[in-house]
């Protein structure tokens, strides 16, 4: 038996076959490469960060101040009003908050009311905190878990 090649027209291998141009591209191998490279960064990236050792020198600079605590205002069942534990009367208040916010503009005044507390006895002393002067007032409510977590309200 004889077996002949068919050969058609256009592009022959050497074979005797037509090979069709192929226009895929196979992006496998890309994707290893890739992966890899990743994992060595991540890997890599916190070992960059540990920095050389080395020996300060000594200075005689004032030591960068370090970020306050809070102020915290609490107002119990009863509408009282509590700076710490420090009871503050409706006359004495305003010139208190006054004082703290002339000392330090800047300083965080968290507010914290018994939830029997009516809106509008909150809202009061929210205003007083805001005519002292202090421009980043929150509120703090009591998370699920049951930890105190001021809430997202800065005016």
């Amino acid at each position: 038996m004889a077996m002949g090649s068919v050969r058609a027209s256009g592009n022959d291998d050497e074979d005797g076959f037509d090979a069709a141009p192929m226009s895929e591209i196979n992006v496998t191998p890309m994707v290893d490469v890739m992966l890899v490279l990743l994992i060595i960064f991540m890997v890599a990236a916190p070992l960059m960060t540990t920095g050389v050792p080395v020996q300060l020198p000594k200075t005689t600079a004032a030591k960068v101040a370090q970020a306050k605590k809070p102020l915290e205002i609490s107002i119990d069942k009863d509408g009282q009003p509590f700076l710490a534990k420090e009871s503050l009367s409706p006359e004495t208040i305003l010139p208190r908050l006054r004082a703290l916010a002339a000392e330090d503009p800047n300083q965080v005044m968290l507010v914290r009311g018994d939830r029997d507390v009516p809106y509008g006895k909150i809202m009061e002393v929210m205003g007083l905190v805001g005519q002292a002067g202090f421009t980043k007032v929150s509120l703090i409510a009591q998370s699920p878990g049951g930890a105190q977590a001021p809430t997202a309200a800065p005016r």
